[in-house]
């Protein structure tokens, strides 16, 4: 029986000791392994940083206005006898678009013009006879009176017969029309939007720290939706003299050429506003930014030698100072220098000190023909 216990204890230790050897054997293995293997090199594209000028801009975000625009509504109440416009026609300033019912007005002014002469004879008569004392002060201020009350109500009608024709107050285009013949009217009914388009606006909101970067005639693109391959050019006509306290920001309002009336008020329009150029800037793909919670930083390459003599290359990662950027660029402030060579893509698998090699690649390309959604 003690022979039996003995072998058991003297197996399970030659099995559990084999086993905790093949294990440290295997791991020695595998250090050996790892060792002898060679450093990973990742693929990358890089840039050469180059001092270049830099024109930045200020971006900002508006909606399109006409310079002149207004829905047309009568000041009087009266039924349509006549519409002299269509939808979408051009007017000029003055030309008659409703004609109001004004039977009874011009009625009442012909029956005042007809006793107008009369008035008139008798005022003069008064003011003779008064001149040699043959009637009173009172009856020559009453035939005044009389006199004048009469011109006042003959100009009376003649401005409510000017009201019963509505006019277009500048010359544009009519938009729809609101309104049709034999309709009544009542007074402020909306007949047609009239906007003159030879020339837009946009207005729009700044911070106040950039209030000092823009001035008056500053030139600045437009982009709109609607026309994705043009850029419009405006320039700054007008800007706010206060700062709205609750936001902090300021209104601008530009002034937009609009020869081939494409813009349309209400588009919804980005501008950029265009700032003095700084000479010999560094500026580097947006791409090759990596932003983190602990700032934004690149991966600059730089050349190693071995213990064997051969050259590696090393990434660095640093941190960097941006300011504005513009078409897939961004302006260095801080943190580069000429002839650092940065990485523009494949930074997600590097760390401080990765070893990577030098590809070519157009995957940053960006092409000529967007593919469609």
């Amino acid at each position: 029986m003690k022979k039996w216990i003995a072998s058991a204890i003297i197996i399970a230790i030659l099995v559990f000791g084999s086993v905790i050897g093949f294990n440290m054997i295997k791991a020695q293995k595998i250090k050996e392994y790892l060792a002898a293997r060679p450093i990973p090199e990742f693929p990358v594209t890089t840039t050469t940083v180059k001092l270049e000028d830099w024109t930045p801009h200020l971006r900002a975000i508006g909606f399109i206005e006409p310079i002149q625009g207004v829905t047309i509504a009568n000041e009087v109440a009266g039924k349509v006898v006549r519409v002299n416009f269509a939808s979408g026609q051009n007017l000029s300033k003055g030309d008659p678009i409703i004609y109001l019912d004004s039977e009874v007005e011009q009625a009442n002014l012909k029956s005042a013009k007809a006793r107008l002469p009369a008035v008139e004879r008798n005022f003069k008569r008064i003011n003779s006879l008064f001149k040699t004392g043959s009637v009173s002060q009172g009856d020559m201020d009453q035939a005044e009176a009389d006199f004048l009350a009469l011109q006042g109500q003959i100009e009376s009608y003649e401005a409510t017969i000017r009201l019963r024709t509505i006019r277009a107050p500048f010359s544009g285009i009519a938009g729809l029309r609101n309104v049709f013949l034999g309709e009544y009217l009542t007074s402020g009914s909306e007949i047609v939007r009239l906007e003159n388009i030879s020339r837009m606006q946009m207005r729009f909101t700044i911070a106040q720290n950039d209030l000092n970067k823009i001035s008056i005639g500053q030139a600045m693109d437009v982009f709109v939706d609607a026309q994705p391959d043009t850029t419009f050019t405006g320039v700054i006509s007008a800007i706010e003299p206060a700062v709205n306290y609750q936001s902090g920001v300021v209104q601008v309002q530009a002034s937009i050429p609009n020869d081939d009336q494409v813009l349309r008020s209400g588009m919804f329009a980005k501008a950029n506003i265009i700032l003095p150029t700084l000479e010999k800037q560094v500026i580097i793909p947006e791409t090759a930014v990596n932003f983190t919670l602990y700032g934004k930083t690149v991966y600059v390459v730089n050349e190693q030698k071995t213990n064997d003599g051969k050259s590696i290359l090393q990434v660095k990662q640093k941190i960097v100072n941006l300011g504005k950027s513009k078409d897939g660029e961004i302006h260095v402030l801080s943190g580069l220098n000429e002839g650092d060579v940065v990485v523009t893509s494949g930074q997600v698998r590097l760390s401080n000190g990765s070893h990577v090699k030098i590809v070519e690649s157009n995957a940053l390309d960006i092409p000529s023909v967007l593919p469609a959604l």
